[in-house]
């Protein structure tokens, strides 16, 4: 029994990774039991940050600054690659990750993520450094995303998801936090003005994206069914100018037809159709 239990152990260590985590029903689907895991719990083998949560505590070196909340990147990263949740980190986060928004203030960090269902209930029961905010990724894509790319073909799917997503290394042992691309970072930005992103916010952000790949916007330009995110994305667009905007081809893009007011007594640009306000820097 003694030996077995080792190995348990053994594989457990494995299995889950030090500071990353999973809940029960993983655990249990790996054939940990109820009271093995308690087991693990009293003799320190796993740390027990919320009901029916567990981890295998970080090495001391690397322990967290604050030691009564958990980095939201290693709750990210559990989800995406231990649990295959397909949780997306985008928008503002995304942009602030790939050094497009770091000097736009937030009052309140959030970490905003995107996906095609909500959230499990204990992520909510943790205690993080930042407040994970949802967002249902079908608002402006209907694909299906969760599919895996294949770098070899060249369907319209695997371009979508090519050009929707990068990743970043997190952590001591560099694990893989896959983020919305720039161009998918954007879109997705813009979908939240004029409710929770300002139209200065927006316009400083675009101001700075001066490398996007035209073929990635094409792709998911004409993916999106939002009209008013496509409207605002090329009225912003056309105010920068570019070196990338002559390059991307519009054809296939549907901009939807009728007017669509997004500022209350803003002005109606005629082009696109949509109300914006009479001045961007008033609009912060």
């Amino acid at each position: 029994m003694a030996i077995q239990n080792k190995e348990k152990l053994n594989s457990l260590q494995r299995l889950l990774p030090e500071g990353l985590l999973v809940d029960a029903a993983w655990l249990e689907k790996h054939g940990y039991s109820r009271s093995l895991r308690n087991q693990y719990v009293s003799r320190g083998w796993l740390d027990q940050p919320a009901r029916t949560v567990y981890r295998r505590p970080p090495p001391k070196l690397f322990q967290e600054t604050n030691a009564n909340t958990l980095p939201w990147q290693a709750v990210v990263v559990s989800l995406q690659t231990l649990l295959d949740l397909r949780y997306t980190v985008g928008g503002r986060t995304a942009l602030e990750l790939q050094g497009f928004a770091h000097y736009l203030s937030s009052a309140h960090r959030e970490i905003h993520l995107y996906g095609t269902g909500k959230l499990p209930g204990w992520v909510s029961k943790l205690k993080l450094e930042s407040k994970l905010l949802f967002h249902n990724q079908e608002r402006l894509f209907k694909l299906n995303t969760r599919a895996r790319a294949d770098h070899a073909a060249t369907t319209p799917a695997n371009d979508f998801l090519q050009s929707s997503y990068a990743t970043q290394p997190w952590g001591q042992w560099e694990w893989p936090l896959t983020i919305s691309s720039p161009e998918r970072a954007i879109l997705e930005l813009l979908d939240e003005v004029p409710e929770r992103e300002t139209f200065h916010q927006a316009d400083v952000l675009m101001e700075g994206l001066r490398n996007l790949s035209p073929r990635r916007l094409h792709t998911l330009l004409t993916a999106c069914g939002n009209v008013k995110v496509k409207r605002l994305f090329f009225w912003f667009a056309e105010r920068h100018q570019h070196a990338w905007l002559p390059k991307l081809n519009r054809q296939g893009i549907d901009l939807g037809k009728g007017k669509r007011m997004l500022v209350k007594g803003g002005k109606l640009d005629p082009k696109f159709n949509i109300t914006v306000p009479e001045s961007i820097d008033a609009a912060s």
